[in-house]
């Protein structure tokens, strides 16, 4: 599980920044304005209807005293909380009522967050993987520093930086894509491509960059893709770091493809991922919280269940967890229990 570490540092120096805003590492098609008043007012088109999904309450129990293997709680779209070797880390927490810069407007929350801050355990990393509203989440940011304080390290992709510190947020790592640095002994944190886009208003597009994330914890990885369209990116994700312990990829917000493919994959793509990047277990995200695209909300897990059948996958190697479900994958001893399996 050695990583090469020169050809991470090639990869770092591929150039991606140009004249103040990040680019993706592939060329794919840019969808402007018109492009999207295209998909918005075509005739006969409507948002599918929101549907509320059952939510499981996590034992606080579970939680606050976790077992010894990894443990993954959904807490909805792409937010998680992951715990291993005492380590509690969120993934793009957004617990808000909208995606979105207003409080009367926009994507509407289908499905209460699993769990509020007060009641999480003690957070030490939060991953953000880029600045758009289903990720990054003004409220939840600031609840989760007043809870935490300086114990908490945000983990953020280049550009953010002034964003976090404009709102009194000092403890950050920033990194760019493919650099990496040690946060405690035996844990190495690595900042990841994506093909994607960022942007909060009408003139920032592209001015801080996006990015998936993976944590080493003495030879566990644990990655979370983040928001993504499919590119040959990940196959050198894979070369570099397969076998990959537990990878969080998305599957939904993908209709119509013509718009959303280069930036959201579709199932199918999300499961060629799932093996580019050599996951022993996937995990779906983004998808059953908000409303976004054209597909209907049930949608993503019945087409994954079709594309792993297509591709040869287990069922159970790409999980489709309910919403604050609380789990442990069977025969979890550790990461070399884990390299056994194989």
């Amino acid at each position: 599980m050695t990583i090469d570490r020169e050809r991470l540092a090639a990869l770092a120096a591929a150039p991606h920044f140009h004249r103040g805003r990040y680019h993706n590492l592939e060329r794919v098609p840019h969808h402007g304005l018109g492009d999207f008043l295209r998909w918005q007012l075509a005739p006969g088109r409507r948002f599918p209807p929101g549907k509320r999904y059952k939510l499981l309450r996590p034992d606080a129990h579970l939680l606050t005293n976790p077992p010894e293997a990894p443990q993954l709680t959904w807490l909805g779209h792409a937010s998680f909380l992951f715990q291993y070797q005492g380590l509690n880390v969120l993934t793009d927490p957004v617990l808000s009522d909208r995606a979105s810069p207003f409080q009367l407007v926009g994507p509407k929350r289908c499905t209460p967050p699993a769990l509020t801050v007060a009641e999480m355990p003690p957070i030490h990393r939060v991953l953000i993987s880029h600045n758009h509203y289903d990720h990054l989440d003004e409220v939840t940011v600031r609840q989760l520093h007043r809870r935490f304080g300086a114990s908490l390290c945000f983990c953020i992709p280049m550009g953010l930086r002034h964003w976090f510190e404009k709102r009194g947020i000092h403890n950050l790592v920033e990194l760019n894509w493919w650099q990496s640095t040690t946060l405690a002994a035996g844990h190495e944190v690595f900042c990841l491509p994506a093909q994607h886009f960022s942007g909060r208003t009408a003139t920032d597009r592209n001015a801080s960059l996006w990015c998936g994330w993976l944590l080493e914890m003495d030879g566990f990885r644990f990655y979370f893709g983040g928001d993504t369209g499919y590119g040959e990116v990940f196959r050198d994700i894979g070369e570099l770091f397969a076998p990959i312990d537990l990878a969080l990829l998305p599957i939904g917000a993908y209709d119509p493809r013509w718009f959303m493919a280069p930036v959201h994959v579709a199932p199918e793509e999300a499961v060629r991922i799932h093996q580019d990047i050599g996951a022993r277990q996937s995990v779906a995200m983004h998808w059953g919280t908000f409303v976004l695209t054209d597909e209907p909300m049930d949608e993503p897990p019945r087409r994954l269940r079709h594309a792993l059948e297509d591709q040869g996958v287990s069922e159970s190697a790409f999980r489709v967890m309910q919403h604050g479900e609380v789990w442990s994958p069977p025969r979890w001893g550790g990461c070399h229990q884990k390299q056994d399996q194989t």
